[in-house]
């Protein structure tokens, strides 16, 4: 977090303070980051519509698959990237740390593309998984687990398009963005990232259209029906090698001196991040325990309504490239409505009625949601259904319809105020805590809250059967995380709002969880937003 100056007070047209409340100055370090997000969310997006169609679709598989690579895989995964994230960056700087990340995905997916989806046939694990079948998990709750296992490949590909969203981008776009923007800059800054992230979801969904619309080219190395697969790699590697190449122009030219003032730490006076610290922190933390609620309670509510609506989807499309068209489809929709939330509602929402007000809105957006799709998938099979679509042309598809506008909604809700809300939250504080509350956060809390939907899942599974059996015990437990979600909002909201203005410190918004003794070890997040945001007197 840099240091301000008496120029970060806008001083805009009511106009302009609307719609672009950006200095001409500021430009130069806006638009690079603002490209370099673009990409990396692009990126993120053909990922995701890769990584489930992939698997569901793959021979001897299910949407009950997912919830086990969850739990199993992505938990696990998520872990172990966020230990290597905290041992690189206690030994490197965040540069240094971006191109060994990221040049590690691209090599995977490189391999991916040339070697393992080629050859998925050889890699596919039959002979282990009709013996788990058979004598180990013989029950029908597990055969999500035994497609799993069966497709190893594609298991371990959905592990590593989710790594990407976890590490990647919120681990080191959004680490590198907080340390180098001032407070008041975020406030302007966050909401124009958050609408080049959702651009790129329509830029994602045109490409995934046109692709699907080319005529076969016969000398690919893939058939008529996987051209659409390698086209979409060969784009997230070519965007890859793009996103190094711009963020290292970008250090070399706009950051250069907060490179060599900030990021470039002298060795002697860095300490070591470990994964122990994080967790101390935390516990010492209302504040953050606060975010890890909130982050949690999104990516569980998210997790079990996502599983729905894949359940529904696999029900209505029968192949991978019309799955894969539809998600594109969702995102490219979902990416329009964010970029109106962006443009309009973001950034005046947190600037005009505070903190709260901004992240208040994807939870209550999820709750009336919550209540068209689950309503639908419970009364699916009854009288009252039937009564209500007697006038729809399509009644089948009303229900996916319904999960559809939930998603677009509810992702369009998350990339705009639910993000910028949650990094603002990170700001005021000193930036070694930045990096825990980071690595606590967004690498452990968010693939924790997935985790714990999938965990739900395989509970349920365990007992039930398959997803439709499920479907009223997971529409409770969705209300009753929502709920928390909503208190942790209005409780932190407290904190926050009176944080980023300097009205008192930690320990006496924290309600006195932290004593006098233990200023030393969090330091108030006030006494940094001083020392730090607030213009000097000279």
């Amino acid at each position: 977090m840099q240091t301000s100056n008496v120029q970060d007070s806008p001083s805009f047209g009511k106009i302009r303070n609307f719609v672009w409340p950006i200095h001409n100055y500021e430009l130069k370090k806006l638009l690079p980051m603002f490209a370099l997000f673009f990409m990396i969310s692009f990126v993120y997006n053909l990922l995701r519509n890769l990584k489930i169609p992939l698997l569901i679709k793959a021979q001897g598989s299910c949407p009950e698959a997912i919830p086990f690579v969850k739990v199993g895989a992505v938990l696990p995964g998520a872990v172990f990237c966020t230990y290597i994230f905290t041992v690189l960056i206690s030994r490197f700087n965040r540069e240094q740390v971006f191109y060994a990340i990221l040049g590690g995905f691209l090599v995977y997916f490189a391999i991916f593309l040339f070697v393992l989806y080629p050859n998925y046939q050889q890699f596919q694990l039959d002979t282990l998984a009709n013996f788990l079948q058979a004598y180990v998990f013989t029950g029908e709750g597990s055969k999500g687990f035994i497609a799993a296992v069966r497709n190893l490949n594609f298991t371990i590909f959905y592990v590593l398009c989710e790594m990407w969203s976890a590490v990647v981008l919120s681990m080191l776009f959004w680490g590198f963005a907080n340390e180098v923007t001032k407070v008041d800059e975020a406030k302007r800054f966050y909401a124009i990232f958050a609408l080049g992230a959702n651009m790129s979801g329509i830029g994602s969904g045109m490409l995934a259209h046109a692709i699907k619309r080319m005529p076969y080219i016969d000398y690919l190395p893939f058939g008529p029906s996987d051209q659409w697969i390698f086209l979409q790699m060969c784009t997230v590697l070519g965007v890859g090698i793009v996103i190094i190449s711009m963020f290292y122009r970008l250090n070399r030219t706009v950051f250069h001196l907060e490179n060599v003032q900030a990021l470039q730490i002298p060795k002697k006076a860095r300490n070591k991040l470990s994964m122990r610290e994080c967790f101390s922190y935390l516990r010492r933390s209302r504040y953050l325990a606060y975010m890890v609620i909130i982050v949690v309670g999104y990516n569980l509510v998210y997790n079990l309504a996502d599983v729905m609506w894949n359940y529904k989807l696999d029900q209505v499309y029968s192949s991978s490239q019309d799955y894969n068209a539809y998600m594109n489809q969702i995102t490219l929709i979902t990416a329009v409505i964010a970029v109106v939330l962006a443009f309009f509602v973001s950034g005046n929402v947190i600037r005009r009625f505070g903190w709260t007000a901004a992240a208040l809105i994807t939870p209550l957006i999820w709750l009336l949601t919550s209540i068209g799709f689950f309503s639908g998938l419970v009364l699916e099979e009854t009288v009252i259904f039937e009564v209500v679509t007697t006038f729809v042309a399509n009644p089948a598809n009303l229900v996916l319809f319904m999960g559809s506008m939930q998603l677009c909604l509810g992702r369009g809700c998350k990339y705009t105020v639910f993000d910028e809300a949650k990094e603002i939250a990170f700001i005021p504080l000193p930036r070694e805590n930045q990096r825990k509350g980071k690595a606590v956060v967004d690498g452990l809390a968010s693939r924790f809250g997935k985790s714990g939907g999938s965990f739900i899942y395989i509970i349920l599974f365990s007992v039930l059967g398959g997803v439709a059996n499920t479907i009223p015990y997971v529409t409770a437990i969705i209300f009753v995380a929502l709920a928390a979600w909503i208190y942790a909002v209005i409780r932190m909201g407290r904190i926050v709002e009176k944080a980023i203005s300097g009205e008192h410190d930690l320990v006496h918004l924290e309600e006195g969880i932290l004593k006098e003794k233990e200023r030393s070890m969090e330091p108030a997040i006030v006494a940094a937003a001083t020392s730090e945001v607030v213009p000097q007197a000279n």
